[in-house]
C-alpha cells in the first residue's frame, strides 16, 4: 500500500492491556481508523476493586487505551494518574485507585451503560478510534495447570498466586459462551487488518480470542491477520516459552492457529530489568520449517524499556504487512 491507502486501513487490535496501548501508540502515526478490543476479564488492582464495589465492567485496559490515543499528554497523565497507596487495598479506599477508572464509574452512571461511558470519556478527551469491550457480559478468567489443578480469578493467574507447578495449560470464562459486542465482530467485517498482541497471553489475550463470536471470526475472516509475539517472558503465564509455544497456546484454544502473519523481535542483546524475573521470547527453529504463516524477523525492541516493544518500530512492521 502507498502512504494515502495505509492512511486510510481500518486496523482492529485485539488484547487492550498495556500491549496494545503500546502498539497503538505508534500506530496512531499512520491511521486514525482504529479499533481497539479489549478484554473484559480483570479482576484486579483498581478495575477489580471498582468492579466489586460498583458492580462495573472492568474499566482499566479502556481508560490505558483512551489515554494513548489523547492528543493531549496533561490529559494523559491525568487519566492515569493513580493516587497513592496500595492498589490492591480494600475496594471502598481511595488509595491506590486510577483516576480515569474513577471517571469510568461516573461516566457509566451518569450515562447509564458502559458503552455510554466509553464515549463520554472519548469525548471529553477527544479520543476519535474505536474502543469497544470484547463482551457486554460481566466476566471472569479461570485457568487448569498442566497437572490439572484449577486457578480463579484474572488476578490470581496474572500474579502467580497458586501453588507451584505455576504452569498453565488453558484458560476459560465464566459464564460459557459470552456474547461478543456486536461493535467488535461489525469492526472485524470490514478490517483490513487484525492485530492481535502483544500481551499477557492467558491473562489478557486469549480472554478476547475465546470469546466464542472473536474466535469464529478469526478463522472464518479472510482479512490480513497478525500476531505480535511478546518480547519477553512473563513469569508463572509463559516462563521458559519459546516462540512456537505461543502458537501451540493459541491453536490450544482456538483449535487452530488463525494468523497468517508474526512479528517477532530479535534484539535480545539487552540486559532485562532483574527486579521483574523477566526473560526474552526465544525464536525456535521449529518456526523456519513451516509454511502455515510468514514469520517476519526484526529488531523491535524498546531500548528504554526493553521488556516491550518499541511502538514506532512495531507499528512500521505491522503498516509494511498491509
Amino acid at each position: 500500500m502507498n502512504k494515502h491507502q495505509i492512511h486510510d486501513s481500518k486496523i482492529v487490535c485485539l488484547g487492550g492491556g498495556i500491549g496494545t496501548v503500546n502498539l497503538v501508540k505508534g500506530l496512531r502515526k499512520h491511521t486514525p481508523r482504529i479499533t481497539i478490543v479489549a478484554s473484559m476479564a480483570d479482576d484486579g488492582g483498581s478495575a477489580g476493586r471498582l468492579r466489586r464495589l460498583y458492580n462495573v465492567l472492568p474499566p482499566g485496559d479502556i481508560v490505558s487505551c483512551i489515554a494513548s490515543l489523547t492528543e493531549s499528554e496533561e490529559s494523559s497523565q491525568f487519566l492515569t494518574y493513580r493516587f497513592p497507596g496500595d492498589r490492591y487495598g480494600k475496594d471502598d479506599e481511595l488509595s491506590g485507585h486510577k483516576m480515569g477508572n474513577l471517571m469510568m464509574v461516573a461516566a457509566e452512571q451518569i450515562t447509564g451503560s458502559y458503552a455510554g461511558a466509553v464515549e463520554y470519556l472519548k469525548k471529553i478527551f477527544q479520543v476519535t478510534a474505536d474502543i469497544y469491550p470484547a463482551t457486554a457480559h460481566a466476566v471472569t478468567l479461570h485457568a487448569i495447570t498442566v497437572d490439572g489443578r484449577e486457578v480463579h480469578g484474572e488476578e490470581t493467574i496474572d500474579l502467580g498466586k497458586y501453588d507451584d507447578p505455576r504452569i498453565l495449560q488453558t484458560v476459560y470464562l465464566k459464564p460459557e459462551n459470552p456474547q461478543a459486542s456486536k461493535d467488535v465482530i461489525d469492526a472485524m467485517d470490514v478490517a483490513d487488518c487484525i492485530v492481535a498482541g502483544p500481551g499477557d497471553l492467558y491473562s489478557n489475550l486469549l480472554p478476547v480470542l475465546i470469546v466464542p463470536e472473536i474466535a469464529q471470526k478469526l478463522k472464518e475472516t479472510k482479512t490480513k491477520k497478525i500476531y505480535v509475539v511478546n518480547v519477553a517472558n512473563k513469569p508463572f503465564e509463559t516462563t521458559g516459552y519459546v516462540v512456537s509455544d505461543f502458537i501451540e497456546a493459541i491453536t490450544r484454544h482456538l483449535g487452530t492457529f488463525p494468523f497468517d502473519t508474526i512479528i517477532v523481535n530479535t534484539n535480545q542483546g539487552e540486559t532485562l530489568p532483574e527486579q521483574f524475573h523477566y526473560e526474552y521470547v526465544k525464536i525456535d527453529e521449529k518456526l523456519h520449517q513451516q509454511e502455515s504463516f510468514k514469520l517476519v524477523e526484526k529488531d523491535l525492541l524498546n531500548l528504554d524499556f526493553p521488556l516491550y516493544h518499541n511502538s514506532t518500530k512495531l507499528a512500521e512492521a505491522i503498516v509494511e504487512q498491509l
